[in-house]
């Protein structure tokens, strides 16, 4: 399996307009006085009233713009919040162009202020050209990252949150799974002679495991000779004295530093390392359309066109991984990785339960399981057969009205467009 990339954390966002800002105040100053000291000639041909107008207007638009619409767009956020689901639109609410988009305004608002002091310095009658020049050029910029935050928000529609989770979930199934035809790795702790001898556990608040550096883990194990194991996986929830790591077969104490820089935790799950969060929260917006407030059951039926793609790309990929070792061949590494069984039971179940009363969510349910059998390796399939045979149950314990079970239990990928009768879908009831 390819290494898996470790990456630290993020810089925080309000570092970013604050970077804008310190920069826009130093160059409001520097900016005049080159200009004066290197390049005396260049003067602005605007008036002096004109140019404290068009000076103070910046200012005074660009502050007003910026209180504007960043209030539309954390209310747009806290509406959507609602509407599909708070996890997933924290990762709009962090996409790295409203940061800047921040600063590019802050920035433009405090430069446009800073030249003001050098219309007419020292009764002069000169306006500095370099000036103008840089406060047009931050205007132009800052319309730039106006459109850009407006088109961000075009992704709170739900088509394109359903894509956007979709699309990280795609990329994390692609980087971390190898094709089913590698091997399937098969130690676990049970097949250890070695004894437990050090355990690793976490002190303080709550958090979860983001992500694991394989490699790091796999090297401390190989310098020591010993075989870790992680007792939390990657999503997995750790509270204070919960057990994270365990060390078999060891004679010395492993560096505890060493080995928590190698087990990155956070407040949230993330879609690196993780593919059940993508699939997690294509389920949340799902059941939430679901629910009687709401009662949008074709947004649950697009929710699930998302989760076949995602399925159809685990089934196709070794999911069995778990045990890592390191050039020699040495056992070195076991993590827990979620079984293709653990992957149907959070896609299925919850949408199963909560649409179960949906003709729709049903008919799109049995194409689901009707296409995953007709096209994923045989290896797949029984704990297919399972899930279909547990829709059909659904589907008999719900509808009372013998022609309304009938048209649940057709196969159809719009869910009410053009239905599919399987020979499975026909059976007597």
């Amino acid at each position: 399996m390819a290494a898996l990339n470790f990456q630290g954390t993020n810089i925080s966002a309000w570092l970013i307009p604050l970077a804008y800002a310190a920069v826009a105040i130093v160059c409001g100053f520097a900016v005049p006085r080159i200009g004066y000291a290197i390049l005396p000639g260049l003067v602005s041909s605007v008036s002096l009233n004109s140019a404290v107008g068009i000076y103070s207007a910046i200012a005074s638009g660009m502050i007003a713009l910026t209180g504007i619409v960043f209030s539309l767009t954390f209310l747009m956020v806290q509406f959507s919040a609602t509407a599909y689901s708070p996890r997933l639109v924290l990762w709009i609410a962090r996409d790295p162009v409203i940061s800047h988009a921040i600063g590019i305004f802050t920035a433009t608002f405090l430069y446009a202020l800073d030249s003001l002091a050098w219309v007419d310095r020292q009764g002069s009658g000169r306006v500095p050209l370099l000036g103008i020049l840089v406060v047009s050029l931050l205007l132009i910029v800052s319309i730039i990252m106006f459109i850009s935050l407006i088109q961000r928000i075009g992704k709170l529609q739900v088509t394109q949150m359903l894509t956007f989770t979709g699309d990280r979930g795609r990329e994390v199934i692609e980087s971390l799974y190898p094709p089913i035809e590698t091997p399937a790795s098969s130690a676990s702790v049970e097949s250890l002679d070695a004894p437990c001898t050090q355990t690793l556990f976490h002190h303080g608040h709550p958090s979860k495991v983001q992500a694991i550096n394989i490699d790091a883990l796999v090297q401390i194990g190989h310098s020591a000779g010993a075989v870790l194991d992680m007792a939390a996986a990657v999503g997995d929830a750790v509270l204070d004295s919960t057990p994270i790591l365990r060390v078999f077969g060891c004679s010395n104490q492993l560096p505890e530093g060493d080995l928590r820089k190698a087990i990155r935790l956070g407040n949230e799950r993330t879609f690196e390392q993780d593919p059940k969060y993508a699939i997690r929260l294509l389920v949340d917006i799902a059941i939430k359309a679901l629910s009687p407030a709401i009662n949008d059951p074709t947004t649950a039926v697009q929710a699930l066109d998302e989760i076949e793609d995602l399925l159809i790309r685990l089934g196709r990929r070794r999911l069995e991984l778990g045990s890592f070792r390191d050039a020699e061949g040495g056992l070195r590494l076991l993590v827990v990785f979620p079984a293709w069984e653990d992957f149907l039971v959070l896609a299925f179940d919850e949408i199963r339960f909560y649409g179960a009363t949906s003709i729709q969510v049903m008919r799109r349910m049995m194409a689901l399981v009707g296409e995953l059998l007709s096209i994923l390796p045989e290896e797949r399939r029984p704990a297919l057969r399972y899930w279909r045979e547990r829709l059909h149950s659904t589907v008999v314990g719900t509808f009372r009205d013998k022609e309304d079970m009938l048209e649940a239990s057709h196969e159809d990928r719009q869910g009410l467009g053009s239905s599919r009768r399987s020979p499975q879908s026909v059976q007597p009831f």
